[in-house]
């Protein structure tokens, strides 16, 4: 272990504040210890930050702006390409950081990294596609036309699930778009966040650029909240629970400013009497039980058409129980531990109250004793009048319900609060297009046979409802980190008036 946090520069003490050009060597916060959540012990220390260093970090930030934003796009993503190749460099140790910091698998952890190196691929190419648009004015000899600036200095606060990745998808399209930002990680995996800073590091300087990708580790209470009240920030993009996000977007849209809101996710999987079963055990596998259930596109809710519900559900229950849980280090190892003890305590409550409201246990439903926060992936045989089907709990639980056609299946799917991802498996044309029409699923994301987790980075990533309806990394959503601007030109010695009014003048 030791090998890996020195080849990504983390100490035995960190410092939690980097100002887009270096460390700040008295961040003026409190000791964070960075906790194995496969062991139960500590990794390394981090000195977080303190408000006043907020404000140092963003003066920074805006003075970064003010020459980054002048730089030409292409120039801009010149830069993100060897932020990507530095990544490239490093995809194994940083991914191993990943799984030992969060607790996700080796090749999960490698997965993310790749992530964040697809990213920045596609943003290189976006920094010469910015397009605006043309328009004829009814005005004789007049121009118009559409442009589009960069926004100005835009907040990150990221979650421990992916603390790499999502990052990279808000800051390779940012920092294209010619936008400064503040990224505050997760306090659960800071040392994430600082390996990325020293990834990075070279790259800035080698390029003079200061005060564009800063990074502030400091509570939620006290640098969270100053983050998102700041009217000198005009975009917040946050990933979290659907609290923290009701509460980022409240704060966010009081002073008017823009927030992109990544929420919960209560995904399903609706499998029709047509579907591939192999096809479908795959997906609910990966979906239910990878990064142990702790993917906002998880799969925790499974609709199985009764024709195929026994076959299925048995299928399901055997292949549980031959996955290897253990350290996500170990090659071998398909789940790896929740990410600590609070982690543990609600998988615990959704549990019990399952079983209160009438739910079935059909295998997994404990903690595994010994070190780390290992839990048993767990299946729960559900009906529709269950209330803790109708939350998300980030963790291995899996609720399955027996449906009698696509009707039943669709109505209980779409009638929970989130609206993240979703899945349709079937071979039947008809059912797809259903599935995919405006009266079928109320997700940002609709799939058909394939699951609802391993989103590309190519369409653009988010969902509706609860989920806050936010998107990230594909497709055109570089545009909420720009302002558009609408352009008119007159050539002419004449100033005639829109609309065909005369001012008598």
């Amino acid at each position: 272990m030791n090998d890996l946090l020195q080849q990504l520069g983390i100490a035995d003490e960190n410092h939690g504040a980097h100002d887009g050009n270096h460390w700040l060597e008295t961040p003026g916060g409190a000791e964070l210890v960075s906790v194995n959540p496969t062991t139960g012990e500590p990794i390394a220390t981090v000195i977080q930050a303190d408000e006043a260093t907020y404000d140092r970090l963003m003066q920074q930030a805006q003075a970064g702006f003010e020459k980054w934003r002048l730089l030409p796009a292409p120039a801009r993503g010149q830069v993100i390409r060897e932020i990507g190749d530095a990544l490239r460099e490093k995809k194994q140790a940083l991914g191993q950081l990943v799984s030992l910091e969060m607790g996700k698998i080796r090749t999960e952890g490698e997965g993310e990294v790749q992530e964040m190196i697809d990213i920045c691929d596609f943003a290189v190419g976006l920094s010469r596609q910015l397009y605006g648009l043309t328009m004829h004015s009814e005005r004789p000899g007049h121009r118009m036309y559409e442009q589009w600036h960069p926004l100005g200095v835009v907040g990150i606060v990221t979650a421990f699930n992916f603390p790499v990745a999502v990052w990279s998808w808000n800051a390779a399209i940012a920092g294209v778009c010619g936008d400064a930002m503040i990224w505050k990680p997760s306090s659960k995996t800071p040392l994430c966040a600082i390996a990325v800073q020293n990834i990075i590091q070279p790259i800035v300087a080698r390029h003079g650029v200061e005060g564009v990708f800063s990074m502030i580790v400091g509570r939620g209470s006290s640098v969270g909240e100053k983050l998102v009240s700041d009217r000198r920030i005009p975009l917040v993009s946050a990933t979290g629970s659907c609290r923290m996000g009701r509460r980022i977007g409240s704060v966010v849209g009081e002073r008017l400013g823009r927030s992109l809101l990544e929420l919960g996710g209560n995904n399903g999987i609706i499998v029709m009497e047509d579907a591939d079963p192999n096809l479908v055990l795959r997906a609910v596998l990966f979906g239910a039980v990878g990064t142990a259930g702790q993917r906002c596109t998880s799969t925790r809710r499974l609709f199985l058409h009764e024709s195929l519900h026994d076959e299925i559900l048995d299928r399901l229950v055997a292949g549980y129980g031959s996955i290897k849980i253990g350290d996500p280090l170990d090659a071998s190892t398909l789940m790896g531990p929740l990410i600590d003890e609070g982690a543990v305590d609600d998988m615990t409550a959704a549990i019990k109250q399952a079983k209160e409201e009438g739910g079935e246990i059909l295998c997994g439903g404990n903690r595994i004793d010994g070190k780390g926060a290992f839990v048993q992936p767990t299946i729960i045989k559900a009906h529709r009048g269950m209330n803790i089907v109708r939350e998300e709990t980030f963790a291995p639980i899996l609720y399955v319900f027996k449906v009698r056609d696509y009707d039943e299946a669709l109505e209980i799917h779409n009638s929970v609060d989130q609206g993240l991802s979703s899945a349709l498996f079937s071979t039947n044309l008809i059912t797809a297009e259903r599935w995919l029409s405006a009266a079928g699923s109320d997700c940002g994301i609709a799939n058909v046979n394939i699951g609802t987790s391993g989103a590309e980075i190519g369409g653009a990533f988010g969902g509706e409802k609860d989920t806050g309806g936010g998107r990230e990394a594909g497709s055109d959503s570089w545009k909420i980190y720009m302002r558009r601007q609408t352009v008119t030109i007159n050539p002419t010695s004449d100033l005639p008036l829109a609309q065909g009014v005369d001012f008598g003048v």
